[in-house]
């Protein structure tokens, strides 16, 4: 399984804690990256900042996708059943379960509530909320009034089944208004592509992990209701008015050009950003190491047998989640004068 990494945060109050192996002071220089021709420079920290202010609010809102899909599932399995496919699921998330005796409950604050761990809502939208603080010269002011409503409501919801449920439709609508709010009141300069940047990287992620989640033994996801995961079943009706199966869904999460969830169009976004930041007259190859390593998981996805891809499914989606980690490692070191990634404490790696 690959990492699960985090951006900077400060371990205060309701924020996650690190490991000492990954702890550093975040950085005071005012370091810059290059400009684009005839814009300006943005200091290294507060690029870091937007990028993962991105990357939060989009794990929120895709792990709310997944935990909301499979609650009802869940719930009515045997105990003993409902222990082995909430491992499997915290497994898929990128987390280990502390006991034997993990189950849906532990299941809950693992992945909904637990303001520690980089898997969580919660501590995604705490670190989101963070990340906006340090960088509150460049979001808009209802950006970061919408991220600390949002965290400020997060412990006004039942912890148990119902709760839950509810909770992860509340978080969906929050981070549709905090994208929303980043897309129309942000300048469409450095610090807007940043903060795309990170979303689009971790959009193809989570929708990785979402259809990992589709082999997760005894789970017994349909692929509509994995679509209905990914908001993607309306959009999906209409490209398919005739019969379909389990293929064409796959096809449709995996590689439509036109949905914004989908796989391929989320890498594209990444691409499209990286291009932007970096614009490059070169005639030949990249030497930009993130976008090169987008575009060939891109490309991979999009030349590769469809049939070819679903019998391998949970390994190429493996795939898709290293380029992703690898990508945002090769941003880390070009963009914000840091070699290494950080984990979280339980991290898998």
């Amino acid at each position: 399984m690959s990492r699960y990494p985090c951006g900077p945060w400060r371990a205060t109050g309701g924020t996650a804690k690190r490991s000492s192996s990954s702890e550093r002071t975040p950085p005071t220089l005012e370091l810059r990256f290059a400009p684009r021709e005839g814009g300006s420079s943005m200091l290294s920290r507060i690029a870091e900042s937007l990028f993962w202010i991105g990357r939060y609010v989009e794990r929120a809102d895709g792990t709310s996708r997944i935990l909301d899909v499979h609650l009802e599932r869940l719930n009515h399995l045997p105990l003993e059943e409902q222990r082995s496919v909430a491992r499997e699921l915290l497994a898929v998330m990128g987390a280990k379960p502390q006991s034997e005796d993990f189950g849906l409950p532990e299941l809950l604050h693992a992945l909904a509530y637990d303001k520690h761990s980089a898997s969580s809502i919660a501590g995604s939208l705490g670190a989101a909320r963070e990340n906006a603080r340090r960088a509150r010269e460049t979001v808009s002011q209802s950006l970061w009034e919408s991220l600390n409503t949002t965290y400020y409501g997060l412990n006004q919801h039942r912890k148990d089944v119902v709760g839950t449920y509810r909770f992860c439709n509340w978080v969906l609508e929050r981070t549709a208004m905090v994208r929303g709010l980043a897309d129309t009141t942000v300048s469409h300069d450095e610090s807007w592509l940043f903060m795309v940047l990170g979303r689009s990287l971790e959009r193809a992620d989570m929708t990785a992990r979402m259809l990992s989640t589709r082999d997760v033994q005894s789970a017994g996801m349909s692929w509509v209701n994995m679509l209905r995961c990914a908001g993607a079943y309306e959009s999906f009706i209409r490209t398919r008015r005739a019969a379909f199966g389990d293929q064409h869904a796959a096809e449709f999460l995996l590689l439509d050009r036109l949905f914004p969830r989908s796989i391929v169009y989320a890498l594209r976004d990444a691409d499209e950003c990286l291009a932007k930041l970096d614009p490059s007259a070169q005639r030949v190859g990249f030497i930009n190491d993130a976008r090169r390593i987008v575009g060939q998981a891109r490309t991979f996805l999009e030349f590769h047998r469809t049939d070819d891809l679903m019998s391998e499914l949970p390994e190429h989606m493996e795939r898709v989640q290293k380029a992703v980690t690898q990508a945002s490692d090769a941003i880390s070191r070009k963009y914000f004068n840091q070699a290494d990634e950080h984990a979280w404490v339980g991290e898998v790696s």
